[in-house]
């Protein structure tokens, strides 16, 4: 099915991120956090694309088998990262077979080692140009998601800019956003008012994160609201201190933004379970979620 369908029938969307495993153990990890969070009866679930096509095969495979094998509805990541358009069209052909029906279309970040996004001779340089070939390719027979900054893309000084390059996205066949993580609520809502203003019509999921690590969340490059950076740093030597403050401040962020009118929640749970699931049950024990709406 469809995600804008899904998304079109006036429930809210719960949907969770997950990324192809490098090794033999977070393969492992990544098959019980699925068959963990698969209990939650998630909207959809995506499988990122790594850098340069890196992981392509793992994608393809993972997000096929979710398909196939578990009955949630599955988005596969697409990137212009390394690719020219017949591989790109490939890739796509590829998914359709496999009975993949949703794709988030992206950019992609340049491959590690490289500041500067190139692409390669006969690919393509910006995500409208991947969303108009998907809808030249396979029109509405697929749903096409993007992704949204509520803060600016890092790369993009200017956050009009920003947003007029989103509005050209969207316009090119976008069915709905996904924003990058935040931790200020505020800036989600500001975004969205911005974004309606400029003519972007389109559902716009909050995506959230939970802090799990100190570092990590100095190094997203969203804003840390003062006071939730000072606990963090006061609790950044005791990982159990640490993830009760995530889960916490992810908890209130989920609430508030559902009372204010988000369509669902998008969970980046970097393949693990336990901190979107204390989440997702208190969201559910809070009446946030219903089992309809989880289905």
């Amino acid at each position: 099915m469809q995600i804008r369908d899904l998304l079109g029938e006036g429930c809210r969307s719960f949907s969770f991120e997950f990324f192809p495993p490098k090794t033999e153990e977070a393969a492992a990890l990544l098959e019980r956090t699925i068959s963990d969070l698969r209990e939650l009866q998630p909207t959809f679930v995506t499988v990122t694309y790594g850098a340069g096509g890196s992981t392509r095969e793992k994608t393809i495979d993972i997000v096929s088998r979710i398909k196939r094998d578990t009955g949630i509805e599955a988005m596969a990541h697409l990137t212009c990262v390394g690719s020219t358009k017949e591989e790109i069209k490939e890739v796509l052909g590829r998914l359709v077979d496999a009975g993949i029906e949703n794709i988030l279309a992206l950019r992609g970040d340049p491959p590690k080692g490289e500041k500067v996004f190139t692409a390669v001779e006969g690919g393509f340089s910006y995500a409208w140009q991947l969303v108009r070939f998907i809808r030249e390719l396979y029109g509405d027979r697929l749903c096409v998601g993007g992704a949204g900054y509520p803060e600016k893309h890092v790369e993009c000084v200017n956050p009009a800019v920003d947003l007029e390059r989103l509005k050209q996205k969207t316009d090119e066949g976008l069915d709905f956003i996904t924003t990058q993580l935040f931790f200020d609520n505020r800036v989600y809502f500001e975004f969205v008012d911005r974004a309606r203003a400029l003519g972007i019509k389109v559902p716009i999921i909050p995506g959230i994160m939970p802090i799990m690590n100190a570092s990590q969340a100095e190094r997203f490059g969203a804003t840390l609201p003062f006071r939730l950076a000072a606990e963090l740093h006061r609790r950044r030597d005791d990982p159990k201190a640490v993830h009760q403050l995530g889960v916490a401040h992810a908890t209130s962020q989920c609430m508030d933004l559902l009372m204010g009118g988000a369509p669902g929640i998008h969970f980046y749970t970097m393949n693990r379970s336990t901190a979107t699931s204390e989440i997702f049950a208190q969201l559910k024990a809070s009446g946030f979620v219903t089992r309809h709406e989880a289905a």
